[in-house]
């Protein structure tokens, strides 16, 4: 899916099946985006673990189901959100679902990557205390 299709609302006929439709057509690409994060990471944690000689990284597969359940039910208050203000102000929001879809991607991607964070400064912190 091209970026300017995953991102931005191309039509104007809004009703809650469309809001619907059009979160539902993108959230292959979202599990796509931080599924892939999530995967570099672990293996980027796992590299700098085995190159300074600590033990292998090892995550519960648990935790990784867990976290994307977590993050699928976060996606799935999207369209919820995005319904719930139209209908509040009473009037279509055209950027708000792209906006909310940005801003949740970018959320879920930058919470993916703070285990990478962590074991990054944890090898510091060992290669200066240590």
């Amino acid at each position: 899916m091209q970026l300017q299709r995953l991102l931005f609302e191309p039509t104007l006929v809004r009703s809650p099946v469309r809001v619907l439709q059009w979160w539902e057509s993108r959230r292959l690409s979202y599990n796509a985006i931080v599924g892939t994060t999530g995967v570099a990471v672990l293996v980027y944690a796992n590299a700098i673990s085995l190159l300074l000689g600590y033990d292998w990284f090892f995550v519960p597969w648990q935790a990784i189901v867990g976290y994307g359940i977590a993050a699928n039910l976060c996606y799935t208050f999207g369209p919820v959100v995005e319904c719930a203000v139209e209908r509040w102000l009473k009037r279509p929001l055209y950027g708000l679902g792209p906006a909310l879809f940005r801003h949740g991607l970018v959320f879920s991607v930058g919470l993916t990557i703070i285990p990478a964070i962590v074991v990054t400064i944890g090898a510091i912190a060992g290669k200066i205390f240590g």
